[in-house]
This record gives structure tokens, C-alpha cells and sequence, in this order.
């Protein structure tokens, strides 16, 4: 066997049979050079180096049980409503963090109002592009601003609506140039030359048409 002739080999020549020792076994006992012939001989590799790691697996497993649940269910506070495409994308990060409902929730809490601020700001900057691009607009826009207006008003007026008129103001799509382009060519089409502008009457203001718009 080849112990045995290892063995036999270090009796005869010490030195011969401990340098041929070392160099085969060189690769599997690092750090252990003080190691004897005999422990060098060992099986080591059949001693499993990473069972102390086995367990870590057994850890990672549990996590989902005491993190993520398999569908949160996130309440708002009274009289408030999240928006659903925020919840679809908020639920999909928090089950990647491995988040607990609880912490989801509080998490979710803190975030949302600072959400909600970012937002409006965001839908004022747009309203306030809308009625900057509306006031220089080429075709109605500029000094003739007012009276191209109220022509979009007279059309507003025949075609429109009381919740189509609250739609434009709630919204501040009565800002927005397309919405004003459209009804000052529809109030062209039916008669300009029936809008009094002039004389006994008056055209009628920004503010008129669109009275919580911030045209002035």
C-alpha cells in the first residue's frame, strides 16, 4: 500500500522521503506545514471543509417566513387613497428588500406624504408650462391673447359643458395650448364675425374663462 511504502521510505532516507512527502501533499495542507509524515497520510479531503457553512442555507430560508409575506396588503390613512401603479412598484421593492408587512406599512407611511408633495409640485411646474406655452402661442397667443380667448370661450359655451367647464378648470387643461388651440378655431368656425369684442361689451378676460387659472 502507499503508506506503507512511504513509511519504509522515511526509514531508509529521511530526507529524501520527507521532501517526496511534502511535495504530494503540498496542495491540501496549507497552513499546516508543522504537520507530521503520518497526519500528512490523512484522508483530510474526506473531512467535508465546508459543513460549517451548511447551515447558511438553512438562515436564507427562513428569512421569506419572517420578511416578505406573499401579498402585502397596505392601508391608507382615513379619507386618503395611494395610487395603484405607486403600490404595484412600491410592493415589488419592498418584497425584493425581504420587508415584513409591518415594516412595508411603516415604511410606506413615511414615504407617502413626501410622495403626494412631490407630485403636486410636479403637476404645478406642468400647469404653469402649459400656460406659459398657451400666453406665446403663435396662433392665439401673444398681444391678441384675450380676445382669441373669448372666441375659444363662445365655442366652449356652445359645445360645452358645466362638468367640461369644471374638467378644464380642476384638471388645468384650460391651460394646456391644444385644449385652447382647439376651441379658438371651433369658435372660429362658427361665426367670428358674430363675436362682439368691441362697442357695447366687452371680450372676455383670462380669468373669466378660466377663473382658477393663473393667467392674468
Amino acid at each position: 500500500m502507499p503508506v506503507e511504502a512511504t513509511v519504509t521510505e522515511t526509514a531508509q532516507n529521511p530526507t529524501e522521503a520527507a521532501t517526496s512527502t511534502t511535495e504530494a501533499v503540498a496542495p491540501t495542507l496549507l497552513g499546516n506545514e508543522a504537520a507530521g509524515t503520518e497526519t500528512t497520510q490523512q484522508p483530510t479531503e474526506t473531512a467535508p471543509a465546508e459543513t460549517p457553512a451548511e447551515p447558511k442555507p438553512a438562515e436564507t430560508d427562513a428569512k421569506p417566513a419572517e420578511g416578505a409575506p406573499e401579498k402585502y396588503e397596505f392601508t391608507a390613512p382615513e379619507g386618503k387613497e395611494y395610487d395603484s401603479n405607486l403600490l404595484t412598484a412600491f410592493e415589488a421593492a419592498a418584497k425584493d428588500s425581504n420587508l415584513t408587512q409591518e415594516t412595508a406599512q411603516k415604511l410606506l407611511d413615511k414615504m407617502a406624504p413626501a410622495i403626494a408633495e412631490r407630485q403636486t409640485e410636479q403637476v404645478a411646474a406642468i400647469r404653469k408650462d402649459w400656460f406659459e406655452a398657451s400666453k406665446s402661442d403663435k396662433e392665439f397667443g401673444g398681444e391678441k391673447l384675450e380676445q382669441n380667448l373669448g372666441i375659444a370661450k363662445k365655442a366652449l359655451d356652445t359645445f360645452g359643458s358645466p362638468e367640461l367647464n369644471q374638467l378644464l378648470v380642476s384638471t388645468g387643461l384650460g391651460n394646456h395650448p391644444e385644449v385652447i388651440r382647439m376651441m379658438y378655431r371651433a369658435g372660429k368656425a362658427i361665426g367670428e364675425d358674430t363675436f362682439v369684442s368691441g362697442g357695447g361689451s366687452t371680450t372676455p378676460s383670462v380669468k373669466s374663462f378660466y377663473p382658477n387659472s393663473n393667467m392674468k
